[in-house]
């Protein structure tokens, strides 16, 4: 997700707030249809994700391996979050007038 570096570098000054804050702001403005069709989306990435370290990991372990991986990579890990917002953002002002 490092394409959106130069965007998040003075993400006040480009967004007039965090990317996490314009999210949830068109989030609530774009149609309940073109939100949910996103949200099924991230919902099947993740459990495609979820399920492929589990059957590399176990399931006991993911969780704790989760938590340790946030905790060392912090900055990292919100670095990368916040360019998922701008993405997922993206996705959903370009869907707006289809």
């Amino acid at each position: 997700m490092n394409k959106y570096a130069g965007l998040l570098e003075d993400e006040d000054d480009i967004f007039m707030g965090s990317p996490k804050s314009k999210f949830w702001d068109i989030l609530n403005t774009a149609s309940d249809d073109l939100v949910k069709d996103q949200i099924d989306v991230l919902i099947e990435k993740f459990t495609v994700m979820e399920t492929l370290l589990t059957k590399h990991h176990g399931e006991e372990n993911l969780e704790q391996m989760i938590q340790k991986y946030t905790f060392e990579h912090s900055t990292e890990v919100e670095f990368n979050k916040k360019s998922t917002y701008v993405a997922i953002t993206g996705e959903i002002v370009s869907r707006l007038d289809s």
